[in-house]
């Protein structure tokens, strides 16, 4: 796949790698709704002989647009929805930078400059995807613009037992910790990527369960504070194990950063420095203080079995 990116004002020649079916959105998350707009795409353009291009943005709108709340954490940052796209199957990935000037294009002027100047003949996007100045471009209107240059394909509501799947309600879902909810909307774990740091080495010394401290590379979507059912790749490998994600309240008072926490089930390998990728399966408890480390080992010891437990009967 190749990856472009592209700012305001458009740099270089017009777009001569061929024609191209693109498929428009923000798509953080890459969830379902998002995968039936991308996967619509990429048939067109095997249908008609075409490239299968997607076309997102960064920031987030909401950085840059002070009307909005600020919206700096994501489900996919730009590195993890590239790879998600990539093994989609998709052909050409268009980073836009969304910035002041790009916010003031016309509606027009955002299909003249970044879509028909990319030699596209055919558009793919969700119902409620909106373009140019005051997002006052719609599906409704695209066509209009399309100077009949490309065709239009609009993706209706997707509904999960009759509720939207959209990037807000999964961002709801995983910050309340709901995140085994989150995977029915986002067709898989929710997933973040990171690397292992030294900690306080306290997992294995005193308490028995060693641990890898995960610092994550990008600003994601955290899940609330607590012990949960992980799965963590190391080297292409993937273990089970008991995630945290706290303060470490029995050790610390007062607020302290949050840190990551991953004890591996059946691993004793050293991997300080290594990348490795984190899935949230299911949450087992809050984040509570012990008022001793004898009464927290029990109960680590009790949260072990209880994921044991779940992926026993969720594998």
């Amino acid at each position: 796949m190749e990856t472009i990116h592209l700012t305001q004002p458009p740099e270089g020649p017009i777009d001569n790698a061929g024609e191209k079916v693109l498929a428009l959105g923000y798509f953080d998350g890459i969830h379902l709704g998002h995968q039936k707009v991308i996967k619509t795409a990429i048939d067109i353009a095997r249908e008609k002989g075409q490239k299968a291009a997607v076309m997102t943005f960064h920031p987030h709108p909401s950085v840059v647009l002070k009307k909005m709340s600020k919206r700096e954490d994501y489900l996919t940052p730009p590195a993890e929805k590239a790879a998600l796209l990539k093994e989609m199957g998709v052909d050409i990935l268009y980073f836009v930078r969304f910035d002041q000037a790009f916010s003031r294009l016309s509606p027009q002027d955002f299909i003249d400059q970044y879509v028909i100047r990319l030699n596209v003949k055919h558009v793919v996007a969700g119902f409620d995807f909106s373009y140019g100045r005051m997002a006052k471009g719609t599906m409704e209107t695209l066509s209009d613009h399309s100077r009949n240059m490309f065709g239009v394909t609009t993706i209706p509501k997707f509904t999960i037992r009759d509720k939207k799947v959209s990037t807000t309600h999964i961002r709801e879902l995983i910050l309340d910790g709901k995140v085994h909810e989150a995977i029915a909307f986002l067709g898989r774990p929710y997933q973040m990527s990171g690397m292992v740091v030294h900690g306080d080495k306290r997992g294995g010394a005193t308490l028995g369960f060693p641990t890898a401290n995960v610092k994550t590379h990008e600003p994601y979507v955290c899940p609330s504070q607590g012990i949960y059912a992980v799965r963590m790749e190391v080297e292409h490998k993937w273990y089970e194990g008991m995630g945290y994600i706290g303060e470490r309240p029995t050790f610390y008072e007062g607020a302290k950063p949050v840190v990551i926490e991953i004890n591996l089930f059946d691993f004793d390998q050293t991997i300080y420095g290594e990348t490795v990728k984190v899935e949230w399966h299911a949450k087992m408890r809050d984040d509570i203080a012990f008022t001793n480390v004898d009464d927290l080992i029990t109960q680590m010891s009790k949260d072990k079995q209880d994921i044991i437990q779940f992926f026993h009967e969720n594998h």
